[in-house]
């Protein structure tokens, strides 16, 4: 089959690799009709992320056709499925309180011992994410293997086509948790930094659980003029300074929770932010945080701050005196996409929620690479990637 392979910082290439196959009775085989480009997969892209191997396929927002099942599957030949990027087996006491993120047992023992040193605990599987998560074969392919299929997928009603679905898959249930995170009230003001394609979600989100006012923080004027349409206010970073408009425009108080939709490879002019680009660059490992170091000090005291973003190692300057003295509740982690997937899909049907405004291009499965390059370098006008294989040039 086809698919897109991993080969170095800024090098991944669509090649012929071996067909998936059974190799549990739980397992199941999907034919993707449709995979995205996510953000966090621009972290792999730009080599800041351990454990990814020469030749290891990615992707981890994928949909498509069961065309194979194990014994144990409970899904049928035919069905079509979104699949969740967060593997997990459904029995563990963290799945079964619906922390399926922290799933115990879908990250093979032999692979734990990485993430376990960096955290304290190993990461959980995830789709074609790295060795740190199990080493899985993603579904920027034609087709993949779906380990624990009994768990994961959902299927899909026939009258909605895969773009309307197809971010069940992780970004759209990871903006809605990045705003349930937030615990957002009918008279918060919230401010959601990075207008990307979680960002927008968390923005749509936090405007459907009914916030009174929502702010979207970027640099991109395609990306504001998305959350404006949607209802946010908006600040572009590079012309406001943000703590002092956020402030005025919450009576003085600071806002009562934020989100950062941004992560681990922030923009930014901050001294700390340019040296924390030097060392990400040279190996050093250290997250750009200005985002995340920027929202502490902007939501008021006794707030919220929730974080969806990505982050995967260390980072300098962290304003900890201001998380404690402030009094701030966080939350964050990896989605827990399988607890959200269905009262979401119901979300779409009913016309509450849109995830098709987000899509920017449409490239066959064999453009990955240009699809890679271009999300990268034109964040302002390639705002979602979606790849279909056997599309034609």
């Amino acid at each position: 089959m086809r698919a897109l392979t991993w080969h170095g910082s800024k090098d991944v290439r669509v090649e012929t690799v071996d067909d998936p196959e059974i190799v549990n009775p739980r397992d199941a085989i999907i034919k993707v009709t449709s995979t995205a480009i996510c953000g966090s997969d621009l972290h792999l892209y730009d080599g800041v992320i351990p454990g990814v191997k020469s030749g290891d396929v990615l992707g981890h927002e994928f949909m498509g056709e069961v065309v194979e099942t194990g014994a144990g599957s409970s899904l049928r030949k035919g069905q079509r499925v979104v699949v969740p990027f967060t593997i997990s087996c459904g029995g563990c006491f963290h799945c079964a309180i619906e922390q399926y993120s922290c799933c115990e047992n879908s990250n093979p023992a032999e692979k734990q011992d990485m993430s376990a040193t960096l955290y304290g605990h190993p990461m959980a599987g995830l789709f074609g994410y790295s060795h740190l998560t199990g080493g899985y074969s993603g579904g920027q392919a034609e087709y993949v293997r779906v380990p624990y299929s009994d768990v994961g997928p959902i299927g899909v009603p026939d009258h909605l086509d895969d773009e309307k679905v197809l971010f069940l898959s992780d970004i759209l249930p990871t903006g809605w948790m990045g705003a349930e995170n937030a615990d957002i009230g009918p008279d918060d003001t919230v401010a959601v930094w990075g207008c990307g394609p979680v960002g927008l979600f968390a923005v749509q989100s936090a405007i459907v659980m009914g916030a009174a006012k929502v702010i979207a923080i970027d640099h991109y004027p395609h990306r504001l003029e998305l959350a404006r349409k949607m209802g946010a206010e908006i600040i572009n970073f590079r012309e406001t300074n943000v703590r002092e408009a956020l402030m005025e425009m919450s009576g003085g108080i600071g806002v009562d929770a934020v989100i950062d939709a941004v992560g681990m490879e922030a923009h930014g002019f901050a001294v700390d932010n340019m040296l924390d680009v030097v060392k990400q660059k040279v190996g050093v490992g250290a997250d750009r945080a200005s985002a995340l170091k920027q929202a502490l000090l902007a939501v008021r005291s006794g707030g919220r701050v929730s974080i969806p973003g990505v982050y995967g190692g260390m980072t300098d300057k962290f304003p900890l005196g201001a998380l404690m003295e402030k009094g701030l509740q966080v939350r964050t982690g990896q989605t827990h996409v399988q607890k959200y997937t269905k009262p979401l899909l119901e979300k779409i049907e009913d016309g509450t929620l849109d995830t098709t405004f987000l899509i920017s291009h449409r490239l066959p499965l064999e453009d990955a690479a240009n699809g890679y390059r271009n999300f990268k370098e034109q964040q302002d006008t390639w705002t979602k990637v979606v790849l279909k294989p056997g599309m034609e040039h």
